[in-house]
């Protein structure tokens, strides 16, 4: 999916974890489904789930970003009503793996990708209930630090160039930087930061009968623009589910409409970087972009 990416094979990750953690020597290893496009996921028995970067970065770097990740992981354990993974070990570079990698529990669960809930207005109730919880969580004096989203719209101007760019010959480019023009000129609004999960995507929520039943990926947990997680209702819901999502919120109209520009950000860059690498990501950036093309 990436020009320089990292491979980790399945006889790489059973070397990895028996001579880190020889504890788990008898647990099998396989890869499950997965659409990530951060870490290669690697199973180890029924309880445990490796994730293995897959960007090189500085060994240093890549390590202190673990650390965070769990952290942040054990900071959203059980603030909400919802599963999310908790972390379990952090792994370091061997058997031809350059960098450190992780352990959290494995969550049971259909993906959103697989099992669609755009239509359920229980999933949007379940959803608002998770965005509530995690946005109680006391932010502790922070603040947005980063150049990703959940900061200054305007700040994404040079990747969205990029994107109008390389869709050309996938997207009306031209009607879709006239959205961005208006979009990018949103204010801020009063509201402080707010913890957010910050990757509301269907590939990291988990469906059971319709409803939401876990949370994953949950490693960006952070302060940031309090509609950043207000991308779901464009990633995963419909008309009727999408309005009961923000009624439960009570978003007003600029809240609403900043979540709707960092879900357009997204879908922008998803739909070209991943057209042949990760057909379900680029899908899922095209069905976004048509929610919000047709709710203009």
């Amino acid at each position: 999916m990436h020009p320089d990416e990292v491979t980790v094979s399945l006889a790489t990750v059973r070397e990895l974890v028996d001579e880190q953690f020889p504890e788990w020597r008898g647990l099998p290893v396989w890869e499950p489904s997965s659409q990530g496009t951060v870490n290669a996921i690697v199973r180890i028995g029924e309880q445990f789930a490796a994730r293995f970067p897959l960007l090189p970065e500085d060994l240093a770097v890549k390590r202190r970003e673990l650390e965070t990740e769990a952290e942040a992981a054990r900071e959203l354990l059980g603030r909400t009503p919802f599963r999310t993974p908790e972390p379990i070990a952090l792994g370091e570079p061997g058997a031809g793996f350059p960098m450190p990698w992780s352990v959290h529990t494995w969550l049971p669960g259909m993906v959103a990708t697989d099992e669609d809930p755009g239509s359920s207005v229980a999933f949007a109730h379940d959803l608002a209930e998770f965005v509530r919880g995690v946005r109680a969580i006391d932010t502790r004096g922070r603040t947005f630090r980063g150049s990703g989203r959940g900061g200054d719209l305007r700040s994404h101007d040079s990747w969205m160039r990029t994107c109008f760019d390389n869709s050309e010959q996938l997207l009306d480019v031209a009607r879709l930087q006239r959205l961005w023009e208006s979009m990018r000129e949103l204010p801020r609004g009063w509201a402080p930061d707010v913890m957010s999960h910050g990757d509301l995507i269907p590939g990291n929520l988990l469906v059971s009968d319709g409803r939401l039943s876990g949370v994953i990926d949950v490693g960006g947990l952070g302060p940031a623009d309090p509609s950043l997680d207000l991308v779901a209702a464009w990633h995963l819901l419909e008309q009727e589910p999408r309005r009961e999502f923000r009624d439960d919120l009570g978003c007003d109209d600029l809240e609403w409409e900043r979540g709707k520009a960092w879900a357009f950000e997204q879908a922008m860059g998803l739909v070209w970087y991943y057209v042949e690498s990760n057909p379900v990501m680029s899908r899922m950036g095209r069905r976004t972009l048509e929610r919000i093309l047709n709710s203009a």
